[in-house]
């Protein structure tokens, strides 16, 4: 199935994420390791500023940084924490006071906090939310920009096999390689939800990245035959790949949400965090990624440019 030449596929496997090297040298956060605890209430920092944390892959740095400018522009101290890990790091991130806040997306935010809940649509995910973040967090308004998991193959693929929805995977999974993040192999909207709602088993699966760079290597190279990548991922259109139609809606609405301590929001803090999500819309937030991960921009370069072009500073 390999079908591009290894300097091609090296060129898209950095357009595809740059996941732990993005927010350059401003994003790291310093000090002390993140604790794996916290207890079940978000505590706000000490100071009287914002720690703002990211999770690991490009485009949650970049949300982080349009959410960095945002508060600096009101007159909020932020401090940055970037790349952290995934949302098992973040959510005891927020509740020992390591963070004050984090870019979330609604869908995997509420499964991930309340693992019956079967919500889809966005304004009902978003409703059963608020419901559900631990004592001591809110989220403010969510986006109209969002970005789902979703399941892709490449063109050629869908071509051969006849594959355009998740369904249609059923009758050939057994003989098809699997490829997502640790996560996506553990969580309801990844294989377990696959199995449970589809009768979708792989014959394999392979442990990649969340939707970056060595996931979309591994699908052009042939080394997986599908693939958790996330719909604003620039690559999809670029490569021209097949995005499956999920019809029983296992990846719920996902849009952009500020997940913050509630302490730490302010009516300064939540206009400014607010007025973001007014703005970004999802054709926005695929454009911007394709300048950080297709152009190689600097993420808080992209975050500055796109925050003046709104009128947010």
């Amino acid at each position: 199935m390999s079908y591009r030449t290894p300097a091609r596929l090296a060129g898209l496997a950095l357009a595809a994420g740059l996941l732990a090297a993005c927010g350059g040298g401003d994003g790291g956060g310093g000090g002390d390791p993140l604790s794996d605890g916290g207890g079940e209430t978000c505590q706000a920092s000490s100071g009287d500023g914002v720690v703002i944390g990211s999770a690991n892959f490009s485009e949650n740095v970049l949300l982080a940084e349009i959410y960095a400018g945002a508060l600096e522009a009101a007159g909020v101290t932020v401090e940055k924490k970037l790349n952290i890990g995934s949302r098992e790091t973040l959510i005891p991130a927020l509740k020992d006071g390591s963070i004050d806040l984090v870019p979330e997306y609604t869908g995997n935010l509420l499964t991930y906090l309340d693992e019956e809940a079967d919500e889809a649509e966005s304004d009902a995910v978003y409703e059963a939310l608020g419901d559900a973040v631990p004592d001591g967090c809110q989220v403010l308004e969510q986006s109209p920009a969002e970005d789902k998991d979703a399941l892709v193959v490449t063109k050629e693929s869908a071509d051969s096999q006849s594959l355009a929805t998740i369904p249609d995977l059923q009758p050939v999974a057994g003989d098809l390689i699997a490829g997502g993040s640790s996560e996506f192999e553990t969580r309801r909207a990844g294989l377990v939800g696959l199995k449970e709602v589809y009768d979708i088993e792989f014959g394999e699966f392979k442990t990649l990245d969340p939707g970056g760079p060595l996931s979309v290597e591994g699908l052009l190279k042939g080394d997986v035959d599908v693939v958790n990548l996330f719909t604003t991922n620039p690559v999809i259109e670029t490569e021209g790949l097949v995005v499956l139609e999920d019809p029983e809606s296992l990846f719920s609405a996902q849009n952009v949400v500020p997940l913050i301590t509630e302490e730490k929001a302010t009516d300064e803090v939540t206009e400014a965090l607010n007025g973001v999500s007014a703005a970004l819309d999802t054709e926005q937030l695929i454009a911007l990624m394709k300048r950080v991960d297709v152009d190689k921009e600097n993420p808080a370069d992209v975050a500055a440019a796109w925050l003046t072009e709104a009128g947010l500073v």
